[in-house]
């Protein structure tokens, strides 16, 4: 072999080396996305802070999720004229056991908002009471208050915004919507 040809093999190898470990290098993987949590039963508890009304529970439950049987809905029957602390609770009933979601909302908080839509919107004020660590509203407990009878909806939905969580209802994706038939009397 000539000094000419032991040069370029050389030369070729050092070329070729960098390729050969950059070749090998492994891609940090992409952070997988965070999936939305599965929902099968959402209840909604409304406790009077005055005397003369009974507490007020109404449950949504799809166990086998959408696309196939109806879910049940109850109706949430309030009395007029009445102030009540709410609160909701979440469970994946698809698991044994159970699953507690609501404990994970409250964990995750800064990437949860729920969105409470009275409809007429004369018929319920609600105000979420808990913040989470960057003091935006959660909406894990509420105050309600009800005004003169009637009949109506309350739509619950529960957003979820990891990374992008500002207090509106924007951003993210809906984790579970349901929607309760009200009567205030």
């Amino acid at each position: 072999m000539t000094i000419f040809q032991s040069r370029f093999r050389l030369a070729a190898l050092l070329l070729a080396f960098p390729l050969a470990f950059s070749a090998c290098k492994k891609d940090k993987d992409p952070e997988p996305e965070e999936d939305n949590e599965q929902i099968t039963t959402v209840t909604y508890v409304l406790t009077p802070t005055t005397a003369g009304a009974g507490t007020a529970t109404v449950t949504w439950r799809d166990l086998d999720g959408a696309g196939g049987n109806a879910p049940t809905i109850g109706t949430l029957n309030l009395r007029a004229n009445t102030t009540y602390t709410g609160a909701i609770t979440l469970l994946d009933e698809t698991k044994t056991p159970v699953t507690d979601i609501t404990k994970e909302v409250a964990e995750e908080s800064d990437e949860h908002l729920f969105i409470y839509q009275g409809t007429p919107a004369s018929l319920l004020n609600i105000t979420r009471t808990d913040r989470d660590k960057k003091n935006l509203e959660i909406g894990l407990t509420t105050q309600v208050i009800t005004n003169a009878a009637g009949t109506g909806t309350l739509k619950i939905t529960l957003r979820h915004q990891p990374g992008s969580k500002n207090g509106s209802e924007t951003p993210g994706d809906t984790d579970v919507e349901v929607t309760f038939p009200v009567t205030v009397q």
